[in-house]
């Protein structure tokens, strides 16, 4: 009997190799293949999985296969790789991306990545004998796409305005990605929008820190997800019927209620793992910024659990994997800095010392941005010098958390308690963004191009899915560059999301270029 051919794109990643280790286990029925890059990590990472296959290992680029295995040695941004990795797929799984803040430093490896090989995959899939109807994709985007949700716009739902973070191209690219996806041919797609995935291991926790930790604003309202409950639930999608009203469809992914928390909480978490005080000991309130960044509740992630039945962590149990996880030497200091009080008052100013050095010497950092005056950073993360002075001390005018509090519910701009919606619909939700339906017909299909006209006079042609559903729109107008001032008065649909911590007065435009001033930024440490 022929195995299920499921193809894995990204299983080197956080999240990918969760995926992977989950389809492991199915190899009895299932074949497992892999575009992996032939760098130093990947071999090293892969090399027991080829053992256990009876693979001999090629040292550089190659195909590689055996007992059920194939590795790709190649590189997605070649579509020839791609073509013969996914030749006789049943399933293709993309968990491929150059995240943040990788993404932020290089900037083109990130459109090779999360676009351009998008493209690839969609190409190859439609490229298969009847394989636009035969190959179920399975495709990760991003919770990045819908930018910073402050309150009281903190619950969002597939079909939010996109608004991705200015400076952000991660978000840019994963969006240009997912946006692929939706308007292919392909008649079995899957779209997850994937919150903040967190590492299970302490040591792979602890990789992260970044200055990026200082771009999220305290008062952010985080839905989170382990890395395990990621890969778990992403696995689970090969369980999901042909016929099911699974597919062609978008879905937020996050960890549900019990992954729910503000940003200074998940700040707090991490550093009382080291048996410190907390993020108040550590670090200077204004060295985090005020607004453009990403994160919210998710108001319609049960539905995707529904589908793929992943939550099984919640906030407690994933603290409890760091602390077993944990070196022995980070055991020792915690156990000390717990115990003893001069000695976690001297670690919370070695991490103090450390975090400052990081804010205010990184070009990536905040507190860089105000001490060498980059006009363009400041006025995007905090509107403008005096508001970053002002920011008080810890303790004073605190940001109410109330994570509890009734949703605000976004407008999509057409009533969706209609069981059935025509024309008019369309065109009021056009209207709603400041653009029109330039179509005279719909027959009802979701997947049907209908020619849509922007505010700015751009006409372009979009499924009625892309745009009343998965919030998409004028793709002339998505940023880069970043025009939000302006697409605020000409797009009500957006002004939504612009204006709770944007005044309307507000005049600023961010070129598509401006990202390059963090270029490679990573290497000045």
């Amino acid at each position: 009997m022929r195995k299920t051919r499921v193809v894995l794109f990204g299983a080197s990643g956080t999240m990918g190799h969760e995926v992977f280790k989950e389809l492991w286990k199915q190899r009895d029925r299932i074949e497992l293949v892999l575009l992996l890059l032939p760098a130093p990590r990947e071999k090293k990472l892969f090399a027991r999985y080829e053992k256990l296959a009876g693979i001999h290992s090629v040292s550089g680029r190659g195909v590689v296969q055996g007992n059920g295995l194939k590795i790709v040695w190649g590189d997605a941004a070649n579509y020839s790789d791609v073509a013969e990795t996914v030749r006789g797929a049943d399933w293709v799984l993309n968990a491929m991306a150059v995240i943040s803040p990788a993404a932020d430093y290089y900037p083109e490896k990130a459109r090779a990545v999360n676009t351009v090989a998008v493209q690839h995959i969609v190409d190859a899939i439609e490229s298969e004998p009847e394989g636009a109807a035969r190959i179920r994709l399975v495709h990760t985007s991003t919770v990045a796409a819908t930018g910073d949700r402050p309150p009281p716009i903190h619950w969002g739902r597939v079909g939010d305005p996109l608004k991705p973070s200015i400076f952000d191209y991660y978000a840019v690219t994963k969006i240009a990605g997912e946006r692929i996806v939706l308007e292919s041919r392909i008649q079995h797609w899957a779209v997850l929008r994937m919150t903040f995935i967190m590492p299970v291991n302490f040591s792979a926790l602890m990789r992260l820190r970044d200055p990026i930790m200082f771009h999220m604003p305290i008062n952010a309202y985080m839905e989170n997800i382990s890395a395990s409950d990621a890969g778990y639930g992403m696995a689970n999608a090969l369980n999901i019927p042909l016929e099911s009203g699974f597919w062609r469809k978008v879905y937020n992914m996050g960890g549900g209620p019990g992954m729910r928390l503000t940003a200074a909480d998940y700040q707090n978490l991490a550093v009382q793992l080291l048996g410190l005080s907390g993020i108040q000991a550590v670090s200077e309130r204004r060295w985090f910024a005020l607004r453009n960044f990403h994160m919210q509740y998710y108001l319609d992630s049960a539905e995707t659990n529904a589908n793929l039945q992943y939550w099984r962590d919640d906030m407690e149990t994933y603290r409890q994997k760091l602390l077993e996880s944990m070196p022995p030497l980070m055991k020792l200091i915690r156990n000390a800095s717990l115990t003893v009080k001069g000695i976690r008052q001297l670690v919370e100013k070695q991490v103090y010392a450390a975090l400052k050095h990081l804010a205010s010497t990184h070009r990536n950092g905040p507190l860089h941005w105000y001490l060498q005056r980059n006009d363009a950073r400041v006025t995007a993360f905090y509107k403008d010098y005096e508001a970053y002075a002002s920011i008080p001390d810890w303790g004073i005018d605190m940001p109410a958390a109330h994570p509890s509090e009734p949703a605000f519910i976004l407008d999509h701009g057409y009533d969706e308690t209609k069981p059935e919606l025509d024309l008019t619909d369309l065109q009021q939700a056009a209207n709603f963004r400041g653009g029109s339906c330039l179509s005279t017909a719909w027959n009802g299909d979701w997947q049907a191009n209908i020619t849509w006209r922007c505010a700015r006079g751009h006409e372009f042609r979009a499924k009625t899915y892309t745009i009343l559903k998965a919030g998409h729109w004028c793709p002339e107008c998505a940023a880069p560059p970043w025009n939000y001032d302006e697409e605020a008065r000409l797009n009500p649909f957006f002004a939504q999301v612009w204006y709770p911590n944007h005044e309307p007065g507000e005049e600023n435009f961010y070129s598509a270029e401006c990202v390059m001033d963090i270029a490679a930024a990573d290497k000045d440490r």
